[in-house]
């Protein structure tokens, strides 16, 4: 993958305190881009970044709350001060609860529209603006799911955040090419992917092993590699979507 052109530009990364989002991170910095990471957990974020002996000019660490527009909006504008703005945008954060149509509880849905959709919408118009003046190529990408191509049993909500994502994504690729942007926009959409998702939407560490237990799934870094992937396509060509599942997963 020849991610040369990326090396020295920005890149956002949400949700990176763990998992997929670290994963993500770790490849973009190994690749030579600058990252700006961003979670709640900032003592985690600080852990990835001196994992990979980052130093603070190469990987801002920002405590963001995502459900909060004006902390969104204190994080790019931080971004613009220190680096100039964004390039790349990898709206990682997301989060699922099982919290059925039926009988649900409606904190939980408001805060997976929040986070899945209102803040990948938020971060994403910040992100091309700020790709729009720097007058350079720009990529979003969104990691959304398997399941915004289909609904697992009792996952109602969680199912609409991400089919939702699907529209945002095709709708953003239109206004793009209406403008004549030079910036292109992707979405991935894993199946199982072995992380804290399932242990927080189950609400149980014995309800993760039974499921991560079942067969060999995707790896965090199996999701990094796949955005290099995407981000390494020559500029004429756009990955728009990509569904990736565990061989062995049958839905």
């Amino acid at each position: 993958m020849d991610m040369e052109r990326w090396r020295g530009r920005v890149a956002l990364v949400t949700g990176a305190s763990s998992g997929i989002g670290a994963a993500v991170a770790a490849g973009l910095y190994r690749a030579g881009l600058k990252v700006a990471v961003c979670a709640r957990r900032l003592e985690k974020l600080e852990d990835v970044r001196r994992s990979l002996d980052a130093t603070e000019e190469q990987m801002l660490c920002m405590q963001v709350d995502l459900r909060s527009e004006e902390s969104i909006l204190s994080m790019f504008e931080h971004i613009r001060k220190v680096w100039g703005g964004v390039d790349v945008l990898v709206n990682n954060a997301g989060l699922g609860h099982n919290a059925s149509l039926i009988d649900g509880d409606v904190g939980l849905w408001r805060e997976m529209l929040d986070v899945n959709v209102l803040a990948l919408c938020i971060c994403t118009q910040q992100a091309v603006q700020d790709m729009l003046r720097r007058g350079q190529e720009g990529h979003v990408i969104h990691l959304s799911s398997m399941s915004g191509h289909r609904v697992p049993k009792a996952s109602g909500v969680y199912s609409a955040s991400k089919y939702a994502v699907r529209s945002l994504t095709e709708g953003l690729r239109k206004e793009l090419r209406e403008r004549e942007a030079n910036i292109r926009i992707s979405s991935i959409s894993p199946g199982f992917v072995q992380t804290e998702f399932a242990e927080k939407y189950h609400q149980s560490k014995e309800a993760a092993e039974e499921i991560y237990g079942q067969y060999q799934t995707l790896r965090a870094e199996d999701l990094a590699e796949t955005v290099c992937f995407v981000l390494s396509a020559p500029a004429h060509m756009q990955v728009h979507d990509i569904l990736m599942r565990p061989t062995s997963q049958e839905s």
